[in-house]
């Protein structure tokens, strides 16, 4: 398992906050999601060999928000 934060622009609101969590929590060997609005940030924790991280990535692009 690896711990990742991961910037994400966009978000604005608790709805934003909702839909990335929502986003990422719904992929298989994700866990631990956490979206801090302030820092504008997403953190958890995954397994690559499961997950690879750019599923990730394009999960929360697809949510309408940009990762940096």
């Amino acid at each position: 398992m690896e711990t990742k934060v991961l910037q994400v622009e966009g978000m604005s609101c608790g709805h934003c906050v909702k839909a990335v969590t929502e986003a990422v929590g719904e992929i298989p060997g994700v866990n631990n999601v956490d979206v801090n609005l302030n820092k504008a940030t997403v953190s958890f924790v995954f397994n690559p060999a499961e997950t690879p991280l750019e599923n990730i990535k394009a999960a929360i692009i697809e949510a309408g928000f940009t990762v940096k």
